[in-house]
Formats: C-alpha cells, structure tokens, sequence
C-alpha cells in the first residue's frame, strides 16, 4: 500500500509537473504576441504603426509590465509632448525600448527618420527637422540660428518676439532641473526662462544640434533624458 501511494504521488506531482510546463510553454508562444497588439493598439492612436514586437523571459513577467525588449516601427505619428511622456511612462517596464518613425509631428514640430532608444531608465532621441518646418514651429516673427552645440547645450541667434524684444539675441537652450528650457545668453534677459518641456516622469540632461546638409536643409535635433 504505501508503495502504491507513493507511485501515486509521484504521477500526481510529473503531471502537475507537465501541466505547469506547458502552461509556461503556451504563455511564451502567446503573451508576446497579445503584449504586442496592446501596444500597437495603444500607438496606433497617434498614427500609422507598420511593426511591434515584444520580447521576455519568462514570458509571464508581462503581465506584471515587465519586458526585455519593445520594437516599434511606425510610418507616421501625430503628438503633444506630453501625450509622448505618457507613452514612455507606460513603457517603464521594459528594459529596451526602439522606436523609429518616417515622420512624427509632436506638438507643433514636424520631424523626420525620428529614432527612440530607452536603455534603463536613460532615454535619447534624435530626429530632422527642416528649416521651413523650424520656422512654422516658432510661429510668425520668429526666428532662429544654429550657433553651436555641446555639452547637452545648444546656442541659437534668436530674433523677433521670442524674448520680447526685437533685436536678435544669443540664447541657449538646455536641460534645466529636468525641464527643457531656453533663455538668453548674458546681459539683464538671461534670468528669463521660457520653458519649452516639462514632465514630472521624464528628466531632461541635455539637448544637441548640428546642421544638416541635406535636402530640404534643416537640422539633426537630440535630446538625453533619465526615466524616473
């Protein structure tokens, strides 16, 4: 009898033991899959998205949030900043995050070959903007001139309403406790502050940009953030 009881168990406890593996097996083919759609689903709201796919092991720590990788290729999408730190912020969970897109207008800001990498919690972003669409962003009367970039800074010649003022003047723009700002460059203006980003989940480090010769002209516009 007990060596009965003992095969009992024993059977009991591999196919319990079998039940639990093909569970996990099943979730490893499917949940990737549905993690993916969701995303899709979710940005797809902001546009036309080609590709998404999802990585994890074991796959079942995506029901908590959690994922190795995301892949996102889009066409084209339409956004606010802060509609983009929201979609960030859903993305915390994962340790690797690429988007890529033809074509992104966030705010009043159309770019273009638009990359977004999420390492961690360190974020970079780069993307082309054209000089006609600089200067439709900026808004009539506006406008400005690359100086110079470096050390998460860029320096612009700004004219027309930007400060108030009508002459041109040399400005900067940077990471200022966590917030994308731009104020003039010395002189009594250069405690203004016009604060062009901020959001409480993304902190901004720096800000790069260079001239970009191709056609139409415009610009190679970065930014370094930290996810917190």
């Amino acid at each position: 009898m007990r060596r009965d009881g003992g095969s009992r168990a024993i059977r009991i406890a591999a196919i319990a033991a079998a039940i639990v593996l093909a569970l996990l097996v099943l979730a490893q083919l499917v949940l990737p899959h549905i993690a993916a759609s969701r995303i899709s689903s979710r940005v797809g709201r902001y546009g036309h998205v080609e590709h998404v796919s999802v990585s994890a092991w074991p796959a079942v720590k995506l029901l908590w949030g959690d994922a190795d990788s995301v892949d996102v290729r889009a066409r084209s999408l339409a956004l606010s900043p802060s509609q983009a730190a929201a979609l960030l912020w859903e993305g915390r969970g994962a340790d690797h995050i690429d988007v890529s897109a033809e074509a992104v207008r966030v705010g009043s800001l159309a770019l273009s070959s638009a990359v977004l990498r999420k390492r961690g919690a360190q974020l970079s972003a780069h993307a082309r903007a054209s000089r006609a669409a600089v200067r439709a962003a900026l808004g009539p009367g506006v406008g400005v001139r690359l100086l110079g970039s470096e050390g998460g800074r860029v320096r612009v010649a700004a004219s027309g309403n930007l400060f108030g003022v009508g002459a041109s003047v040399a400005a900067v723009a940077e990471g200022e406790q966590g917030k994308l700002v731009v104020h003039p460059e010395g002189g009594l203006l250069e405690a203004f502050r016009l604060t062009l980003f901020s959001d409480r989940h993304v902190r901004v480090v720096g800000v790069a940009a260079s001239e970009d010769g191709a056609t139409p002209p415009g610009y190679v516009l970065g930014m370094n953030a930290l996810l917190r």
